[in-house]
């Protein structure tokens, strides 16, 4: 019996000895022979590969990132809206820090969950600005916030368990889940409830397998914010669902524009359930320096760190030691990075209420926004192509005016599109021109 690597060159041989030559029968007869052996042999090819890369697609923000790449690289300009980067350069004293762990030779492994100062500068940080109490054990630091939301879903999911995650979401949320094995099940807002989960919808939406409910606040893609009036509320919820676990993303905790930020961790009546997700990749511009982590129940945490320990180990050594200059240092510069978002922001929705059909509130957070766009679905193109959704659109947009930007079906919100401001006043103003003239152009 052969295995399927074996058969390969069995079929080869079979391929090459065939002549398409004879009588027309013949001929055809051998051709579709020659087609079906390079089917079975291009499935197999396939096979090989796991059945995991099924569950899964890649993140549509990076799909658009990478096009417009391409794009850019073959001379066009192209003005970037598609990822959630700041444009800011790493703080002096952070950089100054890692140059300094360089030449202290921080070079070695790393334990697994993080140095235990960088572990104690997180729970100084979520004290001074959260009003949170946790202890180094129940902090894991990790490569990225996305590493540390991935190491929790693998250590809380089983296959059967439920997922419930509010729409719009992070495009990365669904698509770990179900890398896990788990079932996503998704709750649609509205633009009229700020893009926010009611206490009714989340009642009404938990079941006995929901095991996990994901959300981000402050959020990307919108920007909406819960405020502790609203969070209490979804507690009184939780309290009733004594399963259910809530992890709580505040990546964007700092590029806040309406006051403090509020976690659902400050409420104690849930808080041995909630996973908090942190980093520093957007309140302190360091998205290539991959450092993130969580705070959790003591039981999840170890559970974290195992899984971490067999697939990354240790956060890489300099990213820690620049962690904790970030994390204790001065927050000056992230406090001016936030005013320049928030003057971007202003330009961005003034220039979107500008145009015709888009539908659009000022986001209280984060540097995203995120239109309704729906007006525009059914339109043709100058060459004729119908704008069918929020896909067409950003194609069309990509390929037309040359401005990238994020289908809202990513996020769970097929009549918007996401729209980046962390890029220059400049770049913004040539990027919505283009837009406002291509959408005109729409018939």
């Amino acid at each position: 019996m052969y295995t399927k690597r074996g058969r390969k060159p069995v079929f080869m041989y079979l391929i090459i000895s065939l002549r398409l030559n004879g009588p027309a029968w013949v001929v055809e007869w051998r051709f579709l022979l020659l087609q079906t052996l390079f089917l079975r042999l291009n499935k197999m090819t396939i096979m090989a590969l796991s059945s995991l890369l099924t569950r899964f697609n890649e993140p549509e923000t990076l799909k658009m990132a990478k096009l417009g790449r391409t794009l850019r690289e073959s001379g066009i300009d192209v003005t970037d809206l598609s990822l959630g980067e700041p444009d800011f350069n790493t703080p002096e004293h952070i950089k100054q820090a890692a140059k300094q762990a360089i030449d202290e030779n921080y070079s070695h492994y790393t334990p697994v969950a993080g140095f235990l100062d960088v572990r104690k500068a997180i729970c100084t940080k979520f004290v001074r600005d959260n009003g949170l109490q946790y202890t180094p054990e129940q902090i894991i630091v990790s490569t990225g916030a996305k590493h540390s939301i991935a190491n929790l879903v693998l250590s809380l999911i089983e296959p059967g368990d439920e997922v419930l995650i509010p729409t719009p979401y992070w495009v990365t949320y669904s698509e770990i889940v179900r890398l896990a094995g788990g079932e996503v099940r998704l709750e649609r807002t509205s633009k009229e409830s700020g893009f926010k989960i009611t206490p009714e919808q989340l009642e009404a939406a938990i079941q006995p397998n929901t095991k996990l409910f994901m959300f981000s606040s402050p959020s990307n893609p919108t920007g909406a914010l819960y405020t502790k009036e609203e969070l209490a509320a979804l507690v009184k919820v939780f309290e009733k669902h004594p399963q259910v676990y809530i992890m709580s993303d505040e990546i964007y905790e700092h590029i806040n524009y309406s006051g403090a930020h509020e976690s659902i961790a400050q409420f104690e009546s849930v808080k041995d359930r909630v996973i908090v997700i942190n980093g520093l990749s957007k309140g302190f511009a360091m998205t290539g320096w991959r450092l993130g982590y969580m705070a959790a129940p003591i039981e999840i945490a170890k559970a974290c760190e195992k899984i971490q320990g067999q697939f990354t180990s240790g956060t890489n050594a300099i990213a820690q030691r620049a962690a904790i200059a970030a994390l204790l240092g001065d927050l000056k510069p992230t406090h001016e990075m936030v005013q320049a978002f928030r003057t971007r922001r202003d330009s961005v929705i003034q220039w979107l209420k500008e145009i015709p059909g888009l539908e659009i509130d000022t986001p209280p957070a984060a540097f995203y926004a995120f239109p309704v766009v729906k007006s525009y679905f059914g339109k043709s193109t100058p060459n004729g192509e119908r704008i069918q959704n929020a896909d067409d659109l950003c194609m069309y947009l990509l390929n037309t005016a040359h401005v990238s930007t994020v289908t809202g079906r990513a996020f769970g919100e097929p009549d918007c599109i996401r729209m980046s401001f962390a890029n220059s006043m400049e770049n913004l103003e040539k990027g919505f021109s283009k837009i406002r003239k291509a959408l005109a152009d729409l018939q």
